[in-house]
C-alpha cells in the first residue's frame, strides 16, 4: 500500500514537474532530463511510468484537459440564468489570463503539436468538442437569440469558443491591456 502511494505521489510529481517545465519554457524547449531534475527524480522513472516523452506528454494533456473542463464546468453551474452563465465563462478566461497563463500556454503549445501529432490531435479535438458542447448547453440552448440569422447554437459556440482562444492568444502575444477588455465584447451577444 505504501508504495502504491509512493508510486503515485510520484508519477503526479512528475506529471506536474512536466506541466510546469512546458508552460514556463514550451514543449519544444523542455527535455525529459529537465522534467525529472525538476520533479526530483532520475531520468529512467520517466520512462517507468510514462514509457517515452510522447506517452508523459499526453498524461499532462489529459491532465490539463481535466483542469479545464472541470473548472469551467463548474464555473457556468454556477450561475442560473444563460446570460450570467456568458458572463462568468468570460470573467473565467479574464482571470486565467491574469492570474494562471501558464495553462494557457500549455494548450496552446499542445494545440500546435496537436496539428502534426494525431496522438495529440484526438485528445485536443476532444477538447474543443466538450468546451463548446458546454458552451451550447449551458448557454445557448435555453438563450433566445433573435440575431442567430439560422445559424445553429453548435456553430455559434464554436464561434464563441474561438473568440475566446484567440483573444487569449492576442493577450499572451501582446501585453496590450485594452485585450482582456475585448472579452467583454463578446457579452453584448447576450444583451
Amino acid at each position: 500500500m505504501s508504495s502504491e502511494n509512493n508510486r503515485q505521489s510520484q508519477s503526479e510529481r512528475i506529471l506536474l514537474a512536466a506541466s510546469e517545465c512546458i508552460s514556463t519554457r514550451g514543449y519544444a524547449n523542455v527535455s525529459m532530463r529537465d522534467i525529472a531534475d525538476e520533479a526530483g527524480v532520475v531520468l529512467s522513472q520517466l520512462n517507468y511510468y510514462f514509457k517515452n516523452k510522447e506517452g508523459l506528454f499526453k498524461e499532462v494533456v489529459r491532465m490539463m484537459i481535466d483542469k479545464y473542463l472541470h473548472e469551467i464546468e463548474e464555473s457556468l453551474k454556477e450561475e442560473d440564468s444563460p446570460r450570467e452563465r456568458a458572463k462568468s465563462l468570460i470573467k473565467y478566461f479574464k482571470k486565467m489570463l491574469k492570474y494562471n497563463p501558464g495553462l494557457f500556454r500549455l494548450l496552446y503549445d499542445f494545440t500546435g503539436l496537436a496539428l502534426w501529432s494525431p496522438a495529440f490531435s484526438n485528445l485536443l479535438s476532444d477538447l474543443f468538442k466538450d468546451l463548446s458542447d458546454m458552451i451550447e448547453k449551458y448557454i445557448l440552448k435555453n438563450l433566445q437569440l433573435k440575431e442567430l440569422k439560422g445559424y445553429s447554437t453548435k456553430s455559434m459556440s464554436r464561434l464563441i469558443l474561438g473568440s475566446i482562444f484567440g483573444t487569449g492568444i492576442q493577450v499572451l502575444l501582446d501585453q496590450d491591456e485594452e485585450l482582456p477588455k475585448a472579452l467583454n465584447a463578446m457579452q453584448t451577444l447576450f444583451e
